[in-house]
C-alpha cells in the first residue's frame, strides 16, 4: 500500500505564495508509484486538503485527517514546506509530535531557533562560527541613527528577524534611510535585526542526514546585479546561480564541512540550506576563525524548510550532485 504523504504548505506569512510553489515542486518530485502525495494548505486557521479531482476539503485538527468519498483518510508522513509561521518556527512540529505524525524537518527546538535569525546566529557564534555584528530590536524598542552608525556602521542591512524571502529587508546606505527601513521590517513581524554589511562572495550549501546517509550538496554561488539577493533576484530571475560555485577546492571543502558542523550544532533533521558570505581577508589562515584561501567564512542564516521549486537552490544542487530529487525525498521519508 502506498504511503499517504501530506505536503504541508501555505502558512501565515508573506511567503504564502512561495510555499505553495514549493509544494507543487515536491508533488512533482515524489514517486507516485510509491507515494500518494496530498497537498495540504494551512492559512490563518483554514486547514484543507486537495483531493485528486481538485476539490478542497477540511482537515480535522484532532488527528490531521480528512474525508474523501465518505471515508476518513489519515497521513503516514508530513513533508513540511511552509516558509514562515507556523511551519518553520516549531509550532507545527510540536502539533505533529503531539499527534504522533512523522515529519520531514527539524524538531521544535531547532526549528524555533533557526527561525529566529538573531538567536540562531548568536548561538552558533558560541561554537566559533563567524557572524556579522548585529543589533536586535523588539516591538516598542527604538534606536537612534547615530547609535546604528556607531554600533553597526553603514551600509547595513535592516530586516525582519522572523521573515524570509527578503520581505521587509533593506540595504541601508544613509542615515536618513534607517528609520524607514526599521518601520518596513517591523511590518513583517515583531522583531528586527540591524546587521553589518559583509562584502564578499555569497554562497549557499544544502545537505541532509538520515540514519544511513550524510549528504552534502555542491555549493551554489549567488551573483545578482541588484543591491542584494532580494525578492526580485530570488523569484524573478534577476540573479545568476552558479552550481558548483567558482571557489577553490579548499574553500569548497571548508564550507561543506562548516555546513555539516552547523547541522550537528543545531540538531537539524531533513534537508537544510546554510547561506554564507565569503569575505576576503588579509588575516592569516586560522582553523578557529574559519579562514581559508584568504576568505573568512561568515554565516548569514540557516534555512530548515528551503524552497523546493524546480529552480530552487536545493533541486539545483541535487542535480549538480548527479542525484534525483525523488530519490533524495524517498531517502528522507523512509529513513
Amino acid at each position: 500500500m502506498k504511503k499517504r504523504i501530506a505536503i504541508v504548505a501555505g502558512g501565515d506569512s508573506s511567503e504564502y505564495e512561495v510555499s505553495l510553489r514549493s509544494a507543487d515542486g515536491i508533488y512533482g518530485f515524489l514517486d507516485k508509484s510509491v507515494y500518494e502525495p496530498v497537498i495540504v494548505c494551512l492559512h490563518h486557521g483554514d486547514w484543507k486538503a486537495q483531493l485528486a479531482d481538485g476539490e478542497w476539503v477540511v482537515i480535522d485538527r484532532n488527528d490531521f485527517s480528512y474525508i474523501d468519498k465518505g471515508e476518513k483518510r489519515v497521513f503516514d508522513y508530513a513533508y513540511i514546506t511552509i516558509h514562515g509561521t507556523p511551519g518553520e518556527n516549531g509550532v507545527l512540529q510540536g502539533y505533529f509530535d503531539l499527534i504522533g505524525l512523522p515529519y520531514s524537518c527539524c524538531g521544535v527546538l531547532a526549528a524555533a531557533m533557526t527561525f529566529n535569525k538573531y538567536v540562531c546566529n548568536h548561538y552558533a557564534s558560541g561554537f566559533g562560527v563567524n557572524i556579522a555584528p548585529s543589533v536586535l530590536l523588539r516591538k516598542g524598542d527604538s534606536i537612534s541613527d547615530d547609535e546604528v552608525i556607531e554600533k553597526i556602521g553603514l551600509p547595513c542591512f535592516i530586516k525582519s528577524n522572523v521573515g524570509g524571502s527578503s520581505f521587509g529587508c533593506t540595504k541601508v546606505k544613509t542615515a536618513a534611510a534607517i528609520q524607514p527601513a526599521i518601520a518596513a521590517a517591523f511590518n513583517e513581524g515583531d522583531e528586527v535585526i540591524i546587521e553589518a554589511f559583509m562584502k564578499g562572495i555569497e554562497v549557499t550549501c544544502g545537505m541532509y542526514r538520515t540514519k544511513n546517509n550524510t549528504v552534502v550538496f555542491p555549493i551554489t554561488e549567488v551573483v545578482t546585479k541588484n543591491e542584494f539577493f532580494d525578492y526580485d533576484a530570488k523569484y524573478k530571475g534577476q540573479v545568476d546561480e552558479i552550481t558548483p560555485a567558482r571557489i577553490s577546492d579548499n574553500l569548497r571543502d571548508a564550507v561543506q564541512a562548516q555546513t555539516k558542523r552547523i547541522y550537528s550544532i543545531l540538531g537539524c533533521r531533513g534537508i537544510i540550506r546554510v547561506d554564507y558570505i565569503l569575505v576576503p581577508t588579509i588575516e592569516n589562515d586560522s582553523e578557529e576563525k574559519h579562514i581559508v584561501d584568504g576568505h573568512k567564512i561568515m554565516l548569514l542564516e540557516v534555512n530548515t524548510t528551503p524552497g523546493m521549486t524546480a529552480t530552487s537552490f536545493i533541486p539545483q544542487q541535487v542535480r549538480a550532485a548527479g542525484l534525483e530529487m525523488g530519490d533524495v525525498l524517498r531517502d528522507i521519508i523512509e529513513n
